[in-house]
């Protein structure tokens, strides 16, 4: 296991400007450094990344310090900062993706078997969401519905599949189970990964299992693209947050990031003219949003937030309904927008 991650680092120091651009694009290179503000991505000239330098020890490529508060790592450091990802096999799998890398498969079994092609890249994502079934009268319909949505996004983006593989948590069988499939688009509507759900045997609920949900391929940057961009945009942590606020309002443009490190990070697109934050009411949402506002404004686009008065909207949706949650989002919308609302 050491020798992997060592290799896996000293991958990502090979690639560290990469790296940089991904993960901290307020910075700039200007010689062998990438020099940014901090590992909050701002802008400024504090902290230090080497992009040069031999594979380990003094010098190393990939190492930082900020001179400001003394902070000092490497790559995989930043990569956590970013992205808040804390437990490390899930670091190293999201650094994997930046690197297009495969990640390890666990075999169910010790008798050899055929070698299968990689999984957790965007092709293999790619077939998991071309042997789903489009969502309507699936357990996802049934899933969405009982969490009070009938809005389904306008993009395709939903799907299920009635057999897909899980692993428990510590585990090594797969057991196949059914899921809601969202896919994970960059900004040309090119699939880079695929988010799963798995459900209840009756649809009305998450399966009682550890994990309930897993992504695979390159998230970092990319989304669930709901409903079809525009000059405006609203985008938020989970799927079932960003259909409560389309079931209320049809009208606003949607797309999910699927967790608080990937909110701060999301790729907008161009002639974006107002950007509406989802937030969900936890301090980890709240930060990636504050991320994420601090780095669109820098490029001059107005941003709002929009808050529910539960922990998230559809605990608003469920427990007041799309009319009183309507109103609630009338209040924070800003008056160019409000035409989008139903009346």
């Amino acid at each position: 296991m050491y020798s992997k991650t060592e290799d896996l680092v000293r991958d990502l120091a090979e690639n560290a400007e990469g790296v940089c651009r991904a993960y901290l694009p307020a910075g700039r290179r200007e010689g062998s450094y990438w020099i940014v503000g901090d590992l909050q991505n701002n802008a400024g000239r504090s902290l230090f990344v080497r992009l040069t330098g031999p594979a380990s020890g003094p010098g190393a490529a990939g190492k930082f310090t900020d001179g400001a508060t003394g902070e000092h790592g490497d790559l995989l450091d930043i990569i956590r900062a970013r992205t808040g990802i804390t437990r490390f096999p899930d670091l190293l799998a999201e650094a994997r993706a930046h690197l297009g890398r495969p990640q390890p498969v666990v075999p169910d079994r010790q008798e050899p078997r055929k070698a299968k092609a990689p999984g957790g890249t965007p092709a293999a994502a790619a077939r998991l969401f071309a042997a789903s079934n489009p969502i309507t009268g699936t357990l996802a319909e049934t899933y969405l519905r009982s969490r009070g949505i009938t809005q389904f996004g306008a993009n395709g983006a939903l799907r299920c599949h009635p057999k897909c593989w899980h692993r428990e948590e510590g585990q090594t069988r797969n057991i196949p189970r059914p899921a809601m499939i969202a896919a994970v688009t960059d900004g040309t509507g090119a699939l880079q990964g695929v988010h799963r759900t798995w459900l209840a045997l009756d649809g009305k609920g998450k399966a009682d299992v550890d994990p309930q949900r897993r992504a695979m391929g390159h998230l970092l940057g990319n989304a669930v693209r709901l409903t079809p961009q525009d000059d405006i945009l609203v985008i938020g942590e989970g799927i079932e947050t960003m259909l409560s606020l389309s079931e209320a309002a049809p009208g606003l443009p949607v797309w999910a990031a699927l967790s608080s490190g990937h909110l701060g990070a999301v790729r907008l697109p161009e002639g974006l003219q107002r950007l509406y934050v989802a937030i969900d009411r936890d301090p980890a949402g709240q930060r990636a949003a504050e991320k994420l506002s601090a780095r669109t404004s820098e490029v001059g686009v107005p941003v709002r937030l929009l808050e529910p008065r539960l922990g998230d909207f559809n605990d608003d949706l469920r427990a007041n309904g799309k009319d009183a949650l309507r109103q609630h989002l009338a209040g924070q919308i800003g008056p160019e927008d409000r035409h989008r609302l139903p009346s």
